[in-house]
């Protein structure tokens, strides 16, 4: 992850989202999905340092209820820590699916029309935008993917309408 982003940096990427554990991961043995929560706690605590030498803000893209709350209130801290960072956002998807974000987002939006702060009216693609777990950052210009699989995998499925693809 530390080549990647220094090349990001490089480049000038300002924005680099990894895909790092879905919501379909859960169906997993339960001694793996323990091992990847593990290796996310100790993945902040370990890179922490150099992603504020760096400059760089950490996000997360998910439904992150359903962490441990130890590991939510850590996830919490560093992406407080780091919002005032301005040279790259890397942003994690984490227990991510893109169908379960869009759902997500139109529950939340339906409750705002079902309250009044919102008339169907004013529901265009940007005010959908502001409900996604990505909600302030600018759609992917690429999608890389790795792995040799060529297929989307239920990530960022609003987002990636006009990215190029590279499998």
């Amino acid at each position: 992850m530390r080549r990647t982003i220094e090349g990001c940096r490089e480049y000038g990427v300002r924005v680099l989202t990894l895909y790092a554990f879905s919501t379909e991961n859960w169906r997993r043995p339960a001694g793996e999905v323990e091992a990847l929560m593990r290796l996310l706690g100790e993945a902040l605590i370990d890179e922490f340092d150099d992603l504020m030498e760096a400059g760089v803000q950490f996000r997360m893209s998910g439904e992150l209820d359903s962490l441990e709350p130890a590991l939510r209130e850590q996830v919490e801290q560093v992406i407080a820590l780091t919002r005032d960072n301005k040279t790259l956002v890397l942003n994690i998807a984490y227990n991510y699916g893109g169908r379960a974000e869009i759902i997500d987002a139109v529950r939340r939006l339906g409750g705002d029309l079902a309250s009044g702060r919102l008339t169907p009216q004013t529901i265009d693609e940007a005010v959908l935008g502001r409900y996604l777990y990505t909600a302030g950052l600018p759609d992917p210009d690429l999608l890389i993917r790795t792995g040799g699989e060529q297929r989307i995998s239920n990530f960022l499925l609003w987002q990636i309408a006009y990215t190029e693809l590279y499998f």
